[in-house]
């Protein structure tokens, strides 16, 4: 999760210190693209008002206008990964941050998410993971889409992993792992399936952690 973690909490341009706080949660408070306001989201998520406001810095100083759309994010998230091609991926990224799917993330959609990811149940984490992967949200994971994910992680992380990762491997990969979830051969996998599947095998939760870290 290392990338998300400081794609918007890089500091901004100094600011006089002693009114940064107060600037900052008027300036929340202010800005809604959804109804909450900074104590509902306090509520609503597992980061304190303070996370929230210097969350909300980093996130103000990368996106002034308090949304960002796919295409900044996609700048922004490839300056992590400059040695592949992180397009792809944070093209499906973007999409599970954007969770009423109208072209944009505000500071409070990428905030409940981020708390997810950084703080959720396992339960919590691979419900969002499932999301991820669900590229066309109807409820189901086809082999074709966790091809698509696994894929776009190769594109990013391939060039900068020893030994070199062969051409067939993202297949490969996703051979084994849908096989094991699609526990009653229909070709989908379920939520149910998936979130069995990845807490009950060792070896999916440790791959797991390849997800986990890209994010």
């Amino acid at each position: 999760m290392g990338a998300l973690m400081v794609i918007f909490s890089i500091q901004p341009k100094q600011r006089r210190r002693t009114t940064d706080s107060v600037e900052d949660e008027l300036e929340l408070s202010a800005v809604r693209h959804r109804p909450e306001g900074l104590e509902q989201l306090e509520a609503q998520t597992r980061f304190s008002r303070k996370e929230l406001q210097i969350l909300y810095r980093g996130f103000k100083n990368e996106c002034p206008s308090g949304i960002v759309n796919e295409e900044t994010f996609k700048e922004i998230y490839a300056q992590f990964f400059p040695q592949g091609d992180a397009t792809t991926y944070a093209h499906f990224l973007f999409n599970a941050f954007d969770t009423d799917h109208n072209g944009s993330v505000s500071f409070e959609d990428f905030v409940m998410g981020l708390s997810i990811l950084l703080r959720g149940t396992v339960q919590e984490k691979l419900n969002w993971a499932f999301n991820l992967y669900d590229i066309n949200k109807d409820g189901f994971i086809t082999k074709e889409e966790m091809l698509d994910i696994m894929k776009a992680i190769y594109d990013m992380m391939g060039k900068c992993t020893y030994p070199v990762l062969r051409e067939e491997a993202p297949r490969q990969h996703v051979e084994v792992f849908f096989q094991k979830m699609d526990k009653n051969k229909d070709g989908v996998v379920t939520i149910d399936e998936f979130i069995d599947c990845c807490q009950n095998d060792e070896n999916i939760m440790r791959s797991m952690h390849l997800f986990e870290n890209v994010l």
